[in-house]
């Protein structure tokens, strides 16, 4: 489905990604997790088109995508949800889920929304603007992500920040929905219970897989500091005890 062959990345002669290799298969979901500035991310754009690897390839459905660009892979079906969602002046809810999801039926662009626990009649017409809070834009903008119909590969970083404890309930539940839907799901995380949800475990640490296979071996293997539980009051996040 996707292959990853001897990819690195560089910044300022800073190797932030360095030589992976790695073959994701159709159907599963796979977490990126490891220590902060470990490459996650990174790895993330580079399959999505954001950033280029300085060497290696990436392949897709048997496809060689190295040199396209992000509109190209997204053509192909591949989706990425941001870490950090970007505001988008002059642009309205509205118009943001009708341009992912090609549909101007007022009933779809909702339960778009009501996955996310936003409201179609309070959000469709609000714009993307700074008097969102931070998890109204997180939201809104894994609605977007949700609305491309032809997406095969969904790449999230860390889905779950800033959300608060019902919207995370659903979001666990979105996931299990596209995993029945044979899609394939690749989301950055510490979250246990989205760890506990996947079936593939990558560690990533100074830009190097160091370990991966199975959830049921490579969960127990995790660092208790990294590994985080939800916190029911509010959107942070709790180390587990």
């Amino acid at each position: 489905m996707l292959q990853l062959k001897n990819n690195s990345y560089s910044i300022d002669g800073k190797k932030i990604i360095d030589d992976i290799s790695y073959q994701f298969e159709q159907g599963n979901i796979y977490i990126l997790t490891g220590p902060n500035g470990g490459g996650k991310t990174s790895l993330g754009k580079l399959i999505t088109g954001l950033y280029r690897s300085d060497n290696g390839s990436i392949f897709y459905d048997d496809k060689d995508i190295t040199a396209l660009n992000i509109s190209e892979r997204a053509n192909l079906g591949i989706s990425y949800g941001f870490q950090s969602p970007i505001y988008f002046k002059g642009l309205s809810v509205r118009d943001l889920l009708q341009l992912s999801s090609k549909s101007y039926d007022e009933v779809e662009l909702s339960h778009l929304l009501s996955q996310v626990g936003l409201c179609g009649k309070n959000y469709l017409d609000r714009d993307i603007d700074d008097r969102l809070s931070g998890g109204e834009i997180k939201r809104i903008e894994i609605a977007s992500v949700l609305a491309k119909k032809d997406t095969k590969l969904y790449i999230f970083d860390e889905p779950e920040a800033g959300i608060d404890l019902w919207s995370f309930k659903e979001l666990i539940s979105i996931f299990k929905k596209l995993k029945e839907q044979k899609k394939t799901l690749i989301i950055i995380s510490h979250q246990e219970k989205i760890l506990e949800l996947s079936d593939f475990i990558l560690v990533i640490s100074d830009g190097k897989i160091t370990r991966s296979g199975p959830t049921d071996k490579i969960f127990n293997t995790l660092s208790i500091s990294h590994i985080d539980k939800f916190n029911c009051e509010g959107c942070e996040k709790k180390e587990l005890d």
